[in-house]
C-alpha cells in the first residue's frame, strides 16, 4: 500500500511524469496506455504526436481507419506522408476502349466534399462519365485513392494541430522525370487538402527525398484545383525543407524543372525564416540563384514554353530569411555575393555545406561581409570544424606524464598559439599520404609529438 502511495504522489507530478512518459520507447508506450484509462489519456499526446503514413489504396477510405483518426487526430502535431515511386505508382497512357487511340486525360480535381450519396453519383468524377468508365477500368484502385480529394480533405481536417508536415516521395528514376505518375496526384490531393483545412498551427514543411516536378503539383499558382485563397495558406510556412532529387546540369539541363522550382520557392518569399535546400545525387545548380544562370536566360527550343522563354526569372528576395542552408551545389562567388548582399539586414546564419565554386573563390563570395562589417575582423573570428574520427595516443610518454601535461595545459591558456610541425617533418612521405588533411591540422596543433 506504501509502494502505490508513493507511486500516485509520483504519477502525480507533472514533471516527474511528462520525464518518464518521454523516455519511454513507442512500443512501450502502446502497452502502457493498456493499464488503465488515465495512463492512456496521459500517454496518447506523446505517443501519437508524430505519426507516419505509408499510402495506399484504403488509407483514407477504409471507415474503422478515419474514426481512429478521429479519435487521436488532435494529438498529432508530425505528419510524414510517405508514397515511394514504384511499378505500381506508373501509369500508361489511357486508351479509348473501342478505337484504341490514345486519349487525353485533363484532370481536373473533384474537391466536393458532401456526403450525399445521392448528389455524389450524380456527378461524374473525372469529368464526363465516359472518362470516369475508362479510368475505373484501366487503372488500379491506387490511382483512384490518390485523386480522392475529399478523403484527404477529411483526414487533414481531424489532425487540427498539426504544426509540421514531412512528404517522401523517393524512387522515381530519371527517365520518368516528364511523366505524371500516381504520385503526382496524391501531391495535388495533398495540397489541396492542407489548403481547405483549418490547419492554423502548421508552419514548417519538409519534403524528403522529392523529385523535381513535384515543384508544380505542390504549387498552388499552377493551377489544379487551387482557389484565389490558396497562396494565402502556404504563405503562414516559415520553415521550409527539401531534399530534392538532382537535376543534371550538362550538357542540357531540364530548363523546365529548374524553372519550376524557381517559382516554388517564390511563393514563400514573404514568410520564411529558416531555408534548407540539399540535392541528392550528383550537384546541382544553386535555386538562390537560378534567375542569373545563363542557361535559363536564354531562348532554347527544348522547354515546353518555347514562346514564353524570353520572359526573365524574377530573383528570389526572402524578406525574413534569418538561417538558410544549401548543400551539393555549383555556384559562382558573385552568387553567393550577390545572395547575401540582399538580404543582409536579416540573414543572420548562412552554411554552404559541399558547395563548389565555379568562377571565383570564397574570399570574393564573402566580400559582403566585409563591407556589412567595416573590416576584415570577420576573418579572425572564423573557426574550422572537422570531424575527427580517431582518438591516437602520445609515444613514449606515460599516462601519469600524460596527464600531468594535460593538466597544465588546460590551466595555462597561451595568447598566441603557435603550431609545431616538427613532428610532421619526421614523417615520410608515405605516411603523410595515409593521413587527410584535417588529421594533419589536428596533429600538427597538437602538445605532443605523434608517430
Amino acid at each position: 500500500m506504501a509502494s502505490g502511495s508513493t507511486f500516485l504522489r509520483l504519477w502525480l507530478t507533472d514533471r516527474a511524469r511528462d520525464t518518464l512518459l518521454s523516455s519511454l520507447p513507442k512500443e512501450d508506450l502502446s502497452a502502457f496506455r493498456l493499464a488503465c484509462h488515465d495512463f492512456s489519456v496521459r500517454a496518447a499526446p506523446l505517443l501519437f504526436e508524430n505519426i507516419k503514413v505509408d499510402f495506399r489504396a484504403s488509407t483514407f477510405t477504409k471507415p474503422a481507419r478515419m474514426a481512429a483518426l478521429d479519435r487521436i487526430g488532435h494529438h498529432v502535431q508530425c505528419v510524414t506522408f510517405s508514397m515511394a515511386h514504384t511499378p505500381e505508382t506508373f501509369l500508361p497512357p489511357l486508351l479509348d476502349p473501342t478505337t484504341g487511340e490514345e486519349v487525353t486525360f485533363i484532370y481536373e480535381p473533384y474537391t466536393q466534399t458532401t456526403r450525399d450519396s445521392a448528389s455524389r453519383l450524380s456527378n461524374p468524377t473525372y469529368g464526363s462519365w465516359e472518362m470516369t468508365d475508362m479510368l475505373v477500368k484501366q487503372y488500379s484502385p491506387l490511382f483512384h485513392a490518390a485523386a480522392n480529394v475529399p478523403s484527404f480533405i477529411r483526414a487533414f481536417s481531424s489532425i487540427r494541430n498539426l504544426k509540421h508536415l514531412r512528404i517522401s516521395c523517393p524512387g522515381q528514376e530519371a527517365i520518368q522525370r516528364f511523366r505524371r505518375s500516381i504520385v503526382d496526384y496524391a501531391l495535388i490531393s495533398i495540397r489541396i487538402a492542407v489548403e481547405r483545412s483549418n490547419l492554423l498551427l502548421l508552419d514548417t514543411l519538409t519534403l524528403l527525398s522529392i523529385h523535381p516536378g513535384a515543384a508544380l503539383y505542390l504549387n498552388p499558382s499552377m493551377g489544379f484545383g487551387a482557389l484565389p485563397s490558396s497562396t494565402k495558406r502556404w504563405k503562414r510556412i516559415t520553415n521550409l525543407t527539401i531534399c530534392m532529387d538532382s537535376i543534371p546540369f550538362a550538357p542540357y539541363p531540364p530548363l523546365d524543372h529548374l524553372k519550376l522550382v524557381h517559382s516554388y520557392l517564390q511563393l514563400f518569399a514573404s514568410s520564411l525564416t529558416d531555408f534548407v535546400f540539399r540535392w541528392q545525387g550528383v550537384k546541382g545548380l544553386s535555386p538562390l540563384s537560378l534567375d542569373k544562370e545563363v542557361c535559363l536566360q536564354k531562348n532554347s527550343p527544348e522547354m515546353a514554353c518555347p514562346r514564353r522563354c524570353h520572359l526573365a526569372l524574377r530573383p528570389l528576395k526572402f524578406e525574413r530569411l534569418r538561417n538558410m542552408e544549401v548543400e551539393n551545389i555549383i555556384v559562382d562567388a558573385s552568387q553567393i555575393s550577390s545572395f547575401i548582399t540582399a538580404h543582409r539586414h536579416t540573414i543572420r546564419e548562412f552554411n554552404f555545406e559541399d558547395t563548389h565554386l565555379r568562377k571565383g573563390d570564397w574570399d570574393q563570395a564573402l566580400t559582403p561581409l566585409t563591407r556589412i562589417s567595416g573590416s576584415d575582423k570577420w576573418k579572425e573570428k572564423a573557426e574550422e570544424v572537422m570531424d575527427v574520427p580517431l582518438l591516437l595516443s602520445p609515444v613514449g610518454l606515460e599516462e601519469r606524464k600524460a596527464n600531468e601535461v594535460l593538466l597544465d595545459y588546460f590551466n595555462y591558456k597561451p595568447k598566441a598559439f603557435r603550431p609545431s610541425i616538427g613532428a610532421w617533418q619526421k614523417a615520410g612521405a608515405r605516411s603523410r599520404e595515409l593521413f587527410p588533411e584535417h588529421m594533419k591540422r589536428f596533429l600538427r596543433t597538437s602538445i605532443f609529438n605523434w608517430r
